[in-house]
């Protein structure tokens, strides 16, 4: 199943796919192990490369209390990176998975992981080819 249409012929530097989730269990969301371990096993499931490991850190509520703070991380992978934000006291995590690899074919398996750590009820899924103007001698086809 496609998750979402590639124009056949079009020619783009990457994906990058963005995923808004609500309703996640605060206890997985305030694990800085866990969001690890998220982060540390992903690009080796959909046969990607990681460059580092993961820096995950503890972000405080901001002075405002607008932000109420949560846990932040990134990992490096030779394909481009991904990074996630989890607010343990709302529910919620942002997710982010830039590649210039095409994976619309592991899209399912992302969202699969993503929801197995971090078990949400709702979410939100955006995924936009970027570099659409990218020199076409050096950007990918992905062919359909």
């Amino acid at each position: 199943m496609k998750t979402f249409p590639i124009k056949k012929g079009v020619t783009t530097l990457g994906m990058h796919l963005m995923l808004d989730a609500y309703g996640a269990p605060a206890k997985y969301l305030d694990d800085m192990k866990r969001v690890y371990k998220f982060l540390f096993h992903l690009p080796e499931m959909i046969g990607m490369h990681r460059l580092s490991t993961p820096l995950v850190i503890n972000a405080e509520e901001s002075a405002t209390g607008r932000d109420p703070g949560g846990i932040s991380g990134v990992v490096l992978i030779a394909e481009s990176h991904i990074s996630i934000h989890t607010f343990a006291k709302r529910g919620f995590f942002t997710f982010d998975m830039y590649s210039c690899s095409n994976f619309e074919d592991e899209v399912k398996q992302v969202l699969a992981h993503a929801k197995k750590m971090f078990p949400y009820k709702k979410y939100e899924l955006k995924v936009v080819m970027r570099g659409q103007s990218y020199p076409l001698e050096n950007a990918h086809k992905f062919k359909r």
